[in-house]
């Protein structure tokens, strides 16, 4: 006679089982509509980190002069960042829709609004992870330094990155769902957030006056560790910490988990 314990698995309509297959007919929804909706969609998530490095090689040579980064060589330098910036700008921004745009489903019991921000936070961070893998290996092949110098370390600050992505992406879905200007501020920060991170310029031309002000960005702590990951001989300002990074991620994606639990019906109702 078979246990209890032996007898939940197998049931169809255990709540686990239930919850596994809606997520995953949700991630499989949700990958064919950002790969296989649109044309053209591969062709700009990596047309666009490549048309920033160019005019950025541009304004180097031609403007300012030299290509080097202290311990690092520019195009990668410049790769690492804008990768690391992508996984978190993107894997924030997009969880803001996805309640809007998976209402229909809420007729589902099972479905709650968390469900489909949590699947498109995953989505995006393997798709932004295969896409730094092809220019990886397109860099490889042409005899540009992308092969990083510590692997496990640049793993363990990718995913950091990521969650912090996912924290602040869960808090928002919250947000721009009940007060909908919230998502046309954080697409306008994102700008400045690109200037002030150290993705296109490197935080050693700060003042080192301002330079502790610019730790208070997360952001900076993920990408310059990833940095430090990649180029053994890189050097950054001091107080790099990824414990910071972390504390940020965790604390926004709690945050956000109460208030989905607070608002799930208005979340619904909308």
């Amino acid at each position: 006679m078979a246990t209890k314990t032996e007898q939940i698995p197998n049931s169809p309509r255990h709540p686990l089982r239930v919850t596994w297959d809606v997520w995953t007919a949700m991630y499989l929804r949700e990958m064919v509509s950002r790969t296989m909706s649109d044309r053209m969609a591969w062709f700009w998530m990596i047309f666009e980190p490549v048309a920033t490095i160019a005019v950025m090689i541009f304004i180097r040579t031609y403007i300012r002069g030299g290509k080097h980064i202290a311990g690092a060589d520019f195009v990668p330098w410049m790769v690492v960042g804008l990768m690391g910036f992508y996984l978190f700008r993107e894997t924030m921004m997009r969880p803001m829709g996805a309640v809007d745009a998976n209402r229909g489903l809420f007729t589902y019991r099972q479905i709650l609004p968390i469900d489909p921000v949590i699947v498109r936070c995953f989505v995006e961070g393997m798709i932004r992870t295969f896409v730094f893998l092809v220019f990886i290996l397109v860099g490889s092949l042409l005899k540009i330094d992308l092969i990083p110098d510590h692997g496990f370390g640049v793993m363990l600050d990718w995913i950091g990155l990521w969650m912090l992505g996912v924290g602040l992406g869960v808090l928002l879905s919250v947000a721009s769902g009940l007060v909908s200007e919230v998502g046309r501020v954080v697409r306008i920060v994102t700008l400045p957030l690109l200037l002030i991170s150290g993705v296109i310029f490197p935080v050693t031309y700060v003042p080192a006056q301002y330079q502790e002000y610019l730790l208070w960005n997360p952001i900076v702590h993920g990408l310059e560790s990833m940095r430090l990951s990649f180029f053994d001989s890189y050097h950054t300002i001091p107080g790099i910490d990824m414990i910071y990074l972390w504390l940020w991620a965790l604390t926004s994606l709690s945050l956000g988990l109460i208030m989905h639990v607070r608002f799930a019906w208005k979340l619904k109702a909308r």
